[in-house]
């Protein structure tokens, strides 16, 4: 038995303050063919996921919010945004649950955001045909700017 703790978050936390990518994943699943993975992504503001979609019908996605706040955007086939959410910590909506084949990302809206993932394993690098070809790829040119035109969804 694991027993999920703020020392863990805050560890959590700090890795993802620290890396390049202002984002840190602990898993809980033992290896990556695990057939069901379940984790905590720590997410900064400023953090760039690529939109995609998982193709496989038994790859729906779940998030729950622990700490802080996130945009969650799904898009259409061409890139148009069809949603956009703020889910939080203690907030009246607070998790989110993607069906496989939707492109979706999130955007960290706090610093020390946290959230709790569970998806079908084993992980498999995401194909040409999951990625959302209408968005930059992380650390490109074009990414500053698109992650800005994401986060204005979500300012007041």
């Amino acid at each position: 038995m694991q027993i999920i703790d703020r020392k863990l978050l805050d560890e959590v936390s700090a890795e993802a303050v620290a890396s390049p990518r202002r984002r840190k994943n602990r898993n809980l699943h033992p290896t990556d063919e695990f057939p069901c993975h379940r984790l905590f992504n720590a997410m900064e503001p400023g953090s760039y996921i690529r939109p995609h979609r998982h193709l496989d019908p038994a790859k729906d996605e779940s998030m729950v919010m622990v700490r802080g706040r996130m945009g969650v955007l799904s898009f259409d086939e061409i890139g148009t945004i069809v949603a956009a959410r703020v889910i939080g910590a203690g907030d009246d909506s607070f998790a989110v649950d993607i069906p496989h084949g939707e492109f979706h990302t999130v955007v960290s809206l706090e610093p020390g955001t946290v959230f709790f993932e569970t998806k079908a394993g084993p992980y498999l690098p995401l194909t040409d045909a999951e990625k959302a070809s209408w968005a930059p790829e992380e650390n490109s040119p074009e990414t500053s700017g698109y992650l800005s035109r994401l986060q204005e969804r979500f300012r007041p």
